[in-house]
């Protein structure tokens, strides 16, 4: 059957049952295109969250060695040097400890930071019905404390 009506002009009238069938059809066209984003958003996303997960390694790792290097300090030539120029030796190893427990907190605050990239959090916005979560890090900039979207939420979603 050859359709005789071209794209641009306007619909004829049809009848109840032929445009169901053609609403159906429409419907049936467009879906490839609305699962291909919604994949597509997966893909990018699990992209992002990868890229989470090594960092998250990385910055655990380096917590623990950082933890380690803490430990080692404690007994390390610092001290030595640290006790020789005269300081008490509880207040040397106090010195030590302190510097390395600050570095190793900062550290694991950061992949803390991380672990919310790794739900996810476009996707289930995008997928879930009435999500209404904000973008991760946009209420910690200081343009979002009044309610307005920050300007890399803008740019992301126009």
């Amino acid at each position: 059957m050859v359709d005789t009506q071209r794209d641009d002009a306007p619909p004829r009238a049809r009848s109840g049952g032929e445009s169901l069938f053609d609403l159906a059809q429409s419907i049936l066209r467009e879906l490839p295109a609305l699962l291909g984003d919604r994949v597509e958003l997966l893909s990018l996303e699990l992209q992002r969250a990868g890229n989470a997960l090594v960092k998250l390694t990385i910055l655990a790792a380096g917590a623990a060695i950082l933890a380690l290097t803490a430990w080692l300090a404690l007994w390390s030539t610092l001290v030595g040097v640290l006790i020789a120029l005269g300081w008490p030796a509880a207040g040397a190893h106090a010195m030590v400890v302190l510097v390395n427990a600050v570095a190793a907190a900062w550290a694991l605050w950061r992949a803390r930071g991380l672990f919310k990239l790794l739900g996810l959090p476009a996707t289930r916005r995008h997928l879930l019905p009435g999500s209404h979560e904000p973008p991760v890090g946009a209420m910690s900039r200081p343009e979002a404390a009044d309610g307005q979207r920050a300007p890399a939420a803008s740019a992301a979603a126009s």
